[in-house]
């Protein structure tokens, strides 16, 4: 187990009575009285003596659940103090002096609360696999892992971040594979057909439900015939009481597929589902990325647009923007927003916001950012203020992004929200703040760090998201 998760749940297993020593995954499913740790898509946690599945699941997917809110902050507020603290000392072997007061390489603030602690997500994954009874048509959540060959799929009902009627629609979803003759989808060489199903909500009460179906061999009228009885039972039978809005089904022969690589056939319901975010309405397409915390959301990009200090002479460049939310919401306040996003389908809701919403002084650019980005930034001759917004999933940005913010001398001001900040992130963190390296092709200014504030956009869990301003 890494040093860094160790340091983060040592203080919840002392503070639950639990000692302070990790043993190994496999003395999870054996009943024993010592901590039990683990990692799987499930997440990470300690379990209390005698759990049951459900209290196990819940300490995997949610290891701060036993603890008092207040507590879960300070154990996160910990947390990004040593990400901060890893950074000093880093840039410190790179030559860039920047430790503050405490070893930090900037001030911290507290951690900002969640509104909503509870049954917060708008969007849930579940998986397809042999619950603790054996049986493979179990919809649920993972604990255990593929490596030590202990997946066990275990029901969501104890799981707090997760909303009732998320669980609802797993349970019907289960209750419909139960009935049908074809098997679940295992292990891809191994056959079967039904895979997992993600659930979306919004504070509209829409509901959406995407069902990925692995094809095998089957043809075009068998495959119809699965996608009518999926949709009569959803429409007019067990499944109605979800009161779906949407109800998509997917062809799929890998672990994750795009719209592009497999569309998402609409089977019955509306195309999108819309949610309202800092008096805006949002257009949210099954693939699109929105952040997972409506609330949440909302303080913290009222927050973003405080630390950007942009004005109405700005420009805003809002990179991984997913469907807008963030450019959106600070259009009002600025000259121009430029937004890029990997996603065509989250680009197309981007451009329906803005449209719908009266925005007229916002461009979204479809495509990887590691090739939008240094095509826009190397023939820039605007001579507005330019601040920009990151905000990518944990695997960070490409090199050719830093590279391309780093080298346009238009950017003084940077603000990168991360989700992970330990882990790729820290990469990028020290591309921006190195010395120039002309072999790199890093020949821009460094940026410094400023100011971290970090937000619960996830109650139960040992994660938040960090902002790190940056300026030069």
């Amino acid at each position: 187990m890494s040093g860094g998760l160790w340091c983060v749940l040592s203080p919840v297993c002392r503070r639950l009575g639990l000692g302070t020593q990790p043993v190994l995954l496999s003395s999870l499913l054996t009943g024993s009285t010592t901590v039990k740790w683990r990692k799987g898509n499930a997440g990470e946690g300690c379990s209390l003596p005698g759990s049951s599945w459900g209290e196990r699941l819940a300490d995997a997917v949610t290891p701060l659940w036993r603890l008092p809110y207040r507590e879960q902050l300070q154990v996160k507020y910990e947390n990004q103090r040593k990400v901060l603290q890893t950074l000093a000392s880093r840039l410190q072997e790179l030559g860039v002096d920047v430790q503050k007061p405490g070893e930090l390489c900037c001030p911290l603030r507290p951690v900002v609360p969640s509104p909503v602690i509870n049954g917060y997500r708008n969007k849930s994954t579940f998986s397809v696999n042999r619950g603790p009874d054996g049986n493979p048509k179990t919809v649920g959540l993972y604990v255990g892992t593929g490596r030590a060959r202990n997946i066990v799929c275990v029901r969501a009902d104890h799981v707090k971040n997760i909303p009732s009627n998320h669980k609802h629609v797993a349970q019907c979803y289960e209750e419909f594979i139960r009935r049908s003759p074809l098997d679940s989808c295992i292990l891809f060489p191994e056959g079967g057909h039904w895979r997992e199903l993600v659930v979306r909500t919004t504070s509209h009460g829409h509901t959406m439900a995407i069902i990925t179906f692995h094809p095998q061999q089957l043809g075009q009228e068998a495959l119809a015939t699965q996608k009518a009885l999926l949709k009569e039972f959803f429409a007019s039978g067990p499944g109605a009481g979800c009161a779906l809005t949407s109800l998509y089904f997917q062809e799929s022969t890998m672990t994750r597929c795009s719209h592009e690589q497999s569309p998402f056939q609409l089977l019955y319901g509306e195309p999108h589902i819309f949610e309202d975010l800092l008096g805006l309405k949002f257009r949210i397409s099954p693939d699109a990325f929105f952040q997972v915390n409506t609330s949440g959301a909302e303080t913290l990009y009222q927050a973003v647009g405080e630390l950007s200090q942009a004005d109405g002479d700005t420009v805003l460049l809002d990179v991984c923007c997913g469907t807008g939310t963030i450019g959106l919401s600070l259009a009002r306040h600025v000259s121009k927003v430029i937004g890029i996003e990997i996603v065509e389908k989250a680009i197309e809701d981007a451009r329906w916001n803005a449209a719908f919403n009266g925005i007229s002084n916002c461009e979204f650019h479809s495509g990887k950012a590691e090739a939008v980005l240094p095509q826009l930034l190397s023939s820039w001759e605007d001579t507005r203020p330019l601040v920009a917004v990151v905000n990518p999933s944990r695997a960070g940005i490409h090199y050719r992004v830093v590279r391309a913010i780093r080298n346009c001398k238009a950017i003084r001001r940077l603000l990168y929200v991360s989700c992970k900040p330990e882990g790729e992130a820290m990469r990028n963190f020290l591309e921006l703040c190195c010395p120039p390296d002309p072999g790199k092709k890093l020949v821009g200014e460094p940026f410094a760090p400023v100011l971290a504030i970090p937000f619960d956009l996830f109650p139960h869990t040992v994660h938040c998201e960090l902002v790190l301003l940056f300026s030069r």
